[in-house]
C-alpha cells in the first residue's frame, strides 16, 4: 500500500516541478513562492517532526536543533566555498558564474538534498503503514500534498543556481522516484525515528539558509512587488493547510 502511495507523490512531485517550469515569464512569482513553500516546510513541517523524533538534549539544547543551525551554517559555508574555488579558476572573469555569480553546484547539492528528503518521505510512509492504516493515511495526505512543494523547489533550486533545463530536469525526475524508493525500502529494514529526526532537523536548516539568504532576496531583487510578497505568503499558507489537515 506504501509504494502505491508513493506512486502518488511521484506524480505530484512532477507536476511541482512542471509548474515552476511553465512559469518562468514570471520569475519574480516563482522564487517568491517557492521561498514561502521553504519556509512553510522547514518551519511549520520539517522542524516540528524533527523535535519530536529527536528529542534529546545536548547540552540545554535539543539535538534537533542544533542540528538545524548546523545545517544552516554549513549550507552557508559549502556555498561561500563553492564560490571561492571558482572565482579562482577566474569563473567571473570569463563569464563562467551565471545569475548573479551562483555557482550551479550549491543548486544540484540543494537539488540533492531535496532528493535525500523525497527518500525520507518515502520510509516514514512506509514506516507509518507498518504501524497502521490510520498513520498511514494521515502521512500519506501530508507526503503526496507538499510533494507538489518539493517538486517546484527542485526545480527551481536547480536552475537558480545557472544548471541548465537538462540537469532540472534529471533532478526532477530524482526527487520524483525517490520517495518511492523511500516506500519500498521499508520492505527491508526500518529507520530508527532519533536517526530520521537528526536528518530532518539538519535538512531543515541548510533549506532554511538557500530560502532566506538565496531565493527571497532574488525574488524581490529586480520586482519588489506586493504580487511577490503575496506569493511567499500563500506558499507558507499553503505548507499550513497541509500540514493541518494531515494532523
Amino acid at each position: 500500500m506504501a509504494v502505491f502511495v508513493a506512486l502518488g507523490a511521484f506524480l505530484m512531485t512532477l507536476f511541482g516541478g512542471w509548474t515552476a517550469q511553465r512559469v518562468t515569464d514570471r520569475r519574480h512569482l516563482v522564487l517568491g513562492l517557492a521561498g514561502g513553500l521553504m519556509l512553510g516546510v522547514v518551519g511549520l513541517d520539517l522542524l516540528p517532526e524533527a523535535l519530536a523524533a529527536a528529542g534529546g538534549e545536548v547540552f540545554g539544547v535539543p539535538q534537533a536543533l542544533l542540528l538545524f543551525v548546523g545545517g544552516f551554517l554549513i549550507a552557508h559555508l559549502v556555498e561561500r566555498l563553492l564560490a571561492a574555488r571558482q572565482a579562482s579558476h577566474g569563473g567571473e572573469e570569463h563569464g563562467d558564474l551565471a545569475n548573479g555569480g551562483r555557482v550551479p553546484e550549491v543548486g544540484l547539492t540543494a537539488a540533492a538534498a531535496m532528493v535525500g528528503h523525497s527518500v525520507m518521505d518515502g520510509i516514514a510512509l512506509g514506516a507509518a503503514f507498518q504501524i497502521g492504516s490510520g498513520p498511514g493515511a494521515a502521512v500519506a495526505l501530508a507526503v503526496v500534498a507538499h510533494d507538489f512543494a518539493d517538486g517546484f523547489n527542485t526545480y527551481t533550486l536547480t536552475s537558480l543556481y545557472g544548471n541548465d533545463r537538462r540537469r532540472a530536469l534529471a533532478m526532477l525526475v530524482a526527487d520524483a522516484v525517490a520517495p518511492v524508493v523511500g516506500a519500498a525500502s521499508t520492505l527491508l529494514f526500518t529507520l530508527p525515528a532519533e536517526a530520521l529526526g537528526s536528518y530532518l532537523g539538519f535538512f531543515g536548516g541548510a533549506l532554511l539558509y538557500l530560502a532566506a539568504a538565496e531565493i527571497l532576496p532574488e525574488a524581490h531583487h529586480d520586482h519588489p512587488a506586493r504580487s511577490t510578497l503575496l506569493c511567499t505568503v500563500l506558499g507558507v499558507g499553503f505548507v499550513w493547510l497541509v500540514v493541518g489537515f494531515a494532523g
